[in-house]
């Protein structure tokens, strides 16, 4: 922690206040929250930055899309347009966000959309689908979701850290009692018995509440749209790693790990890539990038070689016992009286 983000520690004590207010008014009723008639499962976190929500919601949507219609809601961020918007395979980032653009052409089958108003998007969404996932969402309380999947990095649990600006905290630490399951992500490739024990004591989650713990898997191809190469393509090639993540540190130590040589070209997360930047990306003759990245750079697939790597989330404890868990939610789900 810096000292700017110290001396800033009374604002956060100040935005903690107003937080935990606006918490203890929705947790009590004095401002409602909707329910619906379907299952409608939140996944989100405390923190700024990336935790793995875009994975998360995208092993739901594997998991759920055999048995009932899904649809995905987002918000959209850094998109121009405002409003209710349904993600097509061709639309543009300008439009939807990189992120739904990504789950819908994963994922054609299902219907995706966004909406800075999450209540309205659910109502739209309602007659198209069995159960809604709903990216980013933890903090919109206007939406009471059936289900909070909770997400928080292994390396910078929310327990260990401040309210905004002196941390990264969004709300205070005690929000997360609304969380269903908290799960661990972006874990070692090995995590013992013990570390896991202590990240439990840590995060002191609530006797209801389960744990689980998960690390970012890695695709075994590099791919561009429909054609793919294996990741030893990139063996003795001069490549330039494009990355517009929060945190692109475990995408750079796999590709060392792998014996990968590359110019390292970070950018904040959601970087809108501007016309100059692109230039000076065509110097490469070869990009790897993310997926998310992907949908932002594809006009650069007709001056060089661009291919992302995509990722998924892996349980690392009881993930039969996971997906179980969110299986029966939506299966037994009831509907509440309707607010």
């Amino acid at each position: 922690m810096n000292i700017i983000r110290k001396l800033l520690f009374p604002f956060s004590l100040i935005y903690g206040g107003i937080t935990l207010f606006r918490n203890y008014l929705y947790n009590t009723g004095i401002l409602s929250s909707k329910t619906y008639n379907l299952p409608v499962i939140c996944v989100g976190n405390l923190s700024t930055g990336g935790t793995g929500k875009t994975p998360m919601i995208e092993l739901l949507a594997a998991l759920l899309k055999q048995d009932y219609k899904v649809a995905i809601l987002s918000r959209g961020y850094k998109r121009k347009t405002k409003g209710f918007k349904e993600v097509l395979p061709n639309s543009f980032v300008e439009e939807v966000g990189d992120e739904p653009l990504q789950f819908k052409r994963k994922y054609p089958e299902i219907t995706v959309a966004v909406c800075e108003n999450r209540q309205n998007g659910i109502e739209k969404l309602k007659p198209e689908a069995d159960v809604i996932l709903l990216d980013d969402a933890f903090q919109h309380r206007k939406v009471k979701a059936s289900f909070n999947i909770l997400l928080t990095p292994y390396n910078d649990l929310y327990s260990n850290d401040f309210m905004l600006p002196t941390g990264n905290l969004r709300e205070p630490k005690s929000g997360a009692k609304r969380a269903d399951v908290i799960v661990v992500t972006k874990c070692p490739e090995v995590v013992t018995n013990s570390a896991m024990q202590q990240v439990k004591k840590s995060l002191n989650a609530q006797p209801n509440q389960n744990v689980f713990f998960s690390k970012i898997g890695y695709d075994s191809d590099i791919k561009n749209g429909s054609t793919q190469q294996p990741l030893s393509y990139l063996q003795k090639k001069d490549f330039a790693l494009v990355t517009g993540i929060a945190n692109n540190k475990p995408l750079v130590d796999y590709l060392k790990l792998k014996g990968l040589n590359f110019t390292e070209l970070a950018f904040k997360d959601h970087h809108n890539f501007s016309a100059t930047e692109l230039e000076v990306l065509k110097q490469h003759s070869l990009i790897v990038t993310t997926e998310k990245d992907f949908m932002r750079l594809q006009s650069l697939s007709n001056s060089l070689e661009l291919f992302y790597l995509p990722i998924k989330t892996e349980i690392l404890n009881e993930e039969e016992a996971f997906c179980q868990i969110v299986m029966t939610h939506v299966t037994n789900f009831q509907q509440p009286t309707l607010q």
